[in-house]
């Protein structure tokens, strides 16, 4: 193996307690949801008229749960279990299927999570895939992304997808050291994990991510580069980086145990600067891709989907709708069963709809938060403002470092299109994109921008479960 020291990142830490305060993986989050009442999907069906819309399916099932995951997902569930949860995922379908024919649509994405999908039997896949193929239309060139773990990769399993016509697959590795993976309560050992990539890697899918942790108690920078070294050798398309974080609820809480804050920031340094000396381009603080040439800008934050199963979110204009937020075993199987149960899939009973504040909100994170970074025309287009005034903070951070003004278009977007035309380059700067360190520090300046009404919602949730909500540190940003 090859020699795994790399230069110290330049990157400072600015005057902040830590900068691993909330991961802004969408917003707002889940636990500013609730109750609707005299919501139907039948009213918002017209959003998803035609093409270019996703379809989300959630299977929240796993063998056992990882020390530190708060997603919504259960153990200890046999085949039975699972062909229930299936009953009424058909049934969800069927009444789907009739609110959108009218519609004409045509999902251009299908995505499965959880849980984790390939729990499922052969079997069960199977059916699964036949019913989305029944009951909905998909665009030829649709993309298909699904998650897997190390312990549920198998050749029958992968032939499966292959013929299913995935072109995405992410694997959950974490660590290619045994210690690490003891410690994180993850089940595969890394030799299992070691098979499972090499296994996967013949099939020869279109892109194949894998994911890994760091800040993990007893963790180096030297170990994370030996997994991330390791985790090269097999030629991925793509490796996201997650910060350990313990969360209320999980069960490394529970264990009293504590991300490594100290060394978390240095490792992420080490890893962003070897990736890249790798090949890697570098998306946002967690995605690293192949570098294959320039992207076009690709806008988010306006994109329609739609959820299947328990536990996965729906967004259709200002209407975001899921099943109620759970992390214990108690909780998720309660709200299964509550799904299990429901005789009308297009009542939507839990969600929030979003007020014009937090459409701007959503818009700026979203596309801050990854590069190119925050288009400033686009953003005038939709409301008739400057991001900038709306948000004085970002000026603020432009002082700071953490963001720079950018005529050029960067090479790097949400969307994987090649570039077709070039930015305008009459209209000022093109974009406000996160810098090498406002990209380390994404975790502390996403959350500032969470509104005074999200916040509270987050925190009454908190402390109605008996937890301390500690997620945003100091003042949100006001319009």
């Amino acid at each position: 193996m090859e020699n795994l020291y790399v230069e110290e990142s330049y990157v400072e830490n600015p005057n902040v307690d830590t900068p691993y305060v909330q991961y802004m993986y969408s917003y707002p989050h889940k636990t500013a949801y609730r109750t609707l009442k005299g919501v139907s999907l039948r009213e918002y069906a017209p959003l998803l008229k035609g093409s270019g819309h996703g379809l989300y399916l959630h299977i929240p099932f796993c063998d056992t749960k990882c020390g530190y995951c708060n997603l919504f997902s259960v153990t200890g569930q046999g085949s039975g279990g699972v062909d229930q949860y299936l009953e009424a995922l058909e049934r969800q379908c069927g009444q789907y299927e009739k609110l959108l024919t009218p519609q004409n649509t045509e999902f251009s994405a299908l995505t499965m999570g959880g849980g984790t999908p390939l729990y499922l039997t052969r079997e069960q896949l199977e059916r699964v895939f036949g019913l989305l193929e029944a009951h909905f239309h998909f665009n030829r060139e649709r993309e298909f992304v699904i998650e897997t773990a190390p312990e549920q990769t198998t050749g029958e399993k992968l032939a499966l997808l292959k013929q299913a016509g995935v072109t995405r697959i992410s694997m959950g590795i974490q660590s290619f050291s045994d210690k690490e993976l003891l410690t994180l309560r993850r089940r595969h050992s890394a030799q299992r994990a070691r098979e499972a990539l090499k296994l996967l890697k013949s099939f020869e899918f279109s892109c194949v991510n894998l994911d890994f942790i760091y800040g993990i108690p007893g963790q180096t920078g030297e170990s994370l580069l030996k997994s991330l070294q390791e985790a090269v050798y097999y030629d991925p398309d793509e490796i996201f980086l997650y910060p350990l974080y313990i969360k209320h609820g999980v069960r490394l809480e529970g264990e009293g145990m504590s991300p490594d804050w100290n060394g978390a920031l240095r490792q992420y340094q080490l890893a962003s600067r070897f990736l890249k000396e790798k090949g890697f381009r570098q998306d946002s603080m967690r995605r690293f891709v192949r570098n294959k040439g320039e992207r076009e800008f690709s806008e988010c934050g306006f994109g329609t989907s739609l959820a299947l199963g328990c536990g996965g979110r729906s967004y259709l204009g200002g209407l975001h709708f899921c099943s109620p937020y759970g992390v214990s075993q108690k909780e998720c199987l309660a709200h299964i069963k509550k799904y299990e149960g429901c005789r009308d899939y297009t009542e939507i009973t839990h969600g929030i709809l979003l007020s014009l504040e937090e459409i701007k909100r959503r818009f700026v994170i979203r596309h801050l938060l990854i590069r190119p970074g925050l288009p400033v025309k686009e953003y005038r287009m939709h409301f008739g403002s400057d991001a900038m005034e709306d948000f004085p903070v970002l000026k603020s951070w432009t002082e700071d470092g953490y963001v720079r003004k950018s005529r050029k278009e960067p090479e790097i977007s949400c969307g994987d299109r090649q570039r077709s035309e070039g930015p305008d380059k009459n209209n000022g700067e093109s974009y406000l994109t996160l810098t090498e360190k406002g990209l380390a520090f994404s975790d502390y300046l996403g959350p500032q921008l969470i509104s005074p009404q999200i916040r509270g919602a987050m925190k009454e949730w908190e402390e109605s479960h008996g937890r301390t909500y500690d997620a945003v540190p100091g003042e949100p940003e006001k319009l």
